[in-house]
Order: C-alpha cells, then sequence, then structure tokens
C-alpha cells in the first residue's frame, strides 16, 4: 500500500501545482495592479468549470460501462464500501485484463479528453496554437497533469473502475499499464489532434460541404469530441469555426 500512498500523495502535488498562480517577482502600483488583477481574472483556469465538466465526462464513462458490460452490472450488487476496498490494490503486474484496443486506444482517449476539457478552461493553454515552440509545449503539461489525476480517479477514487464494478479485487484485472498508458498517450493524442486539425482547417477552407467537415472533424478528433460532448456542445464544435464557416 505505501507505493500506491505515494503515487496517490505525487498526483494529488501535481494536482496542486496545476492551480499555482505565477509569482510577481515586483510590487505593482494600485493602478496597474488592478489593471493586472482584471487580466489575471480573464486568464485564470476556471477550476470549477474543469471539474463540473470532468465529473459530466465520468457520469458518461460510467454510464456506458454500465450498459454494454453484463460483468460490471454484475457487480454492482454487495457489499459496497467492502468491496470497493478489496478493489483498491498496487498492481504486480503490467497488462491487465483488457485488450490492446482497450489499453493502448481507448484510455489514451479519454485521458486526452480529460485534458481538453482542461484546456477548454484555462485560457492560456486555449490560446496556444499548435507548434513546435516553447509557448505551445508549456501550454500543455498542466493539462496532461489534468488528465493523470483525472485517469487515477477513474482507476480507484470514488467514483471509480474499483467502485463501479470492482475492476481490481481479482489482482489480474489491474495493472500499470492504466496509470501509465492514459496520461502520455492522451499527451500523444493531443499533439496529433492539435496538429490533425490545423491540417483539417485548411482543408475545410476549400471544402466547405457540412456533412464531410463534421465527419473529418470527428474522426480525426475523437479525444475533442469526447470533450465536447461532456461539455454540452455538438462534438464537432470548433470555437471560431461554425460547420457553415467561409475562409
Amino acid at each position: 500500500m505505501r507505493a500506491l500512498q505515494g503515487v496517490v500523495v505525487s498526483l494529488l502535488t501535481a494536482g496542486i501545482l496545476i492551480f499555482l498562480p505565477q509569482r510577481a517577482d515586483a510590487q505593482p502600483s494600485a493602478s496597474t495592479a488592478a489593471a493586472t488583477a482584471s487580466r489575471d481574472d480573464s486568464a485564470r483556469t476556471n477550476l470549477k468549470g474543469v471539474l463540473a465538466d470532468s465529473f459530466k465526462l465520468l457520469m458518461m464513462e460510467h454510464i456506458t460501462r454500465v450498459a454494454i458490460q453484463e460483468k460490471t452490472r454484475r457487480a454492482l450488487g454487495g457489499n459496497f464500501f467492502g468491496d470497493y476496498r478489496r478493489s483498491v490494490r498496487v498492481p504486480k503486474q503490467w497488462e491487465d485484463t483488457d485488450g490492446f484496443l482497450v489499453n493502448y486506444v481507448g484510455h489514451p482517449i479519454h485521458g486526452a479528453a480529460a485534458a481538453f476539457i482542461f484546456i477548454e478552461h484555462s485560457p492560456e493553454s486555449r490560446s496556444r496554437p499548435f507548434g513546435l515552440n516553447k509557448e505551445y509545449l508549456d501550454s500543455r503539461w498542466r493539462p496532461v497533469l489534468a488528465s493523470a489525476l483525472y485517469s487515477l480517479q477513474f482507476e480507484i477514487g470514488p467514483l471509480s473502475e474499483a467502485s463501479i464494478g470492482n475492476v481490481g479485487q481479482r489482482p489480474e484485472t489491474t495493472g500499470w499499464v492504466d496509470y501509465v498508458v492514459t496520461p502520455v498517450g492522451a499527451l500523444g493524442l493531443m499533439f496529433g489532434e492539435d496538429a490533425l486539425d490545423r491540417l483539417l482547417e485548411k482543408i475545410e477552407g476549400k471544402a466547405e460541404n457540412r456533412f464531410a467537415r463534421m465527419l473529418l472533424r470527428i474522426t480525426f478528433g475523437p479525444s475533442r469530441a469526447m470533450s465536447n460532448a461532456a461539455m454540452g456542445r455538438a462534438p464537432w464544435h470548433r470555437d471560431g469555426r461554425p460547420l457553415d464557416w467561409k475562409k
């Protein structure tokens, strides 16, 4: 359990770092301070929005699990707290009993969806277009930490696979793969979807068919489609680019 406690403490510390304000190096004048405070308020990450929309994403995933997985429905009975406690354990192997597509495609997609939710509520992260530069890369480390925290809660938190479905009660059903691949894969998907969306913007400038735009956005941006749905938007939503936009 000590190793698991270490993971939890590390990720909680990361969560605190996500929302730490930057330190001011000099004492500003009153007028400057007021203007700066106004700018800071508009540039600050909306933590309540992140938590609310992350909760909606979590509910979407658990409702889907209960709807399509008979094994999850079977495990809903019994002693909730006792079964939950027995399901939280330190993995003893890398793989679990899920297939390749679930572990190496599905989990990174849902991790990237959590990261995109953070980005949408962080003006600084949202304003950075894709590019191989320091500004873009710096804007993505906080979303990745948010994704890691979301993954930890999804695996062993109060509303997790461990509490809803008792994944982990049998030792072979839990592995380190989910804890590592979800945030790391989320980072790669964020980069990939951001890059592809810039390419799609160029394609859409020449192809104005609404259905084609809708299909391309969902196909090449599955994580963003999930985050959009959790935030109450159409899966194909893009800020400043409605389906009928013209270049």
